[in-house]
């Protein structure tokens, strides 16, 4: 398993978290993710064998928002 934080842009309340958090939680080789909104980042755990970084930053753009790897 490999875990990333990535900044997120454009969140502005709960709504905002729970939608990223329900976009990745869905995607296979995705085993916890969890959006900090005061932080402005996400924590994901994933399986690099099943899911890509790319993908994962691709899904966040898809319902509304600006990622990027912190580590």
């Amino acid at each position: 398993m490999t875990k990333i934080t990535m900044k997120i842009s454009g969140m502005s309340c709960n709504h905002c978290v729970n939608k990223i958090e329900t976009a990745l939680n869905s995607q296979q080789g995705v085993e916890k993710a969890k959006v900090n909104l005061k932080k402005g980042v996400a924590k994901i755990k994933y399986d690099e064998a099943i899911q890509t970084l790319d993908h994962l930053t691709a899904v966040i753009k898809e319902v509304g928002y600006e990622a990027e790897p912190l580590n």
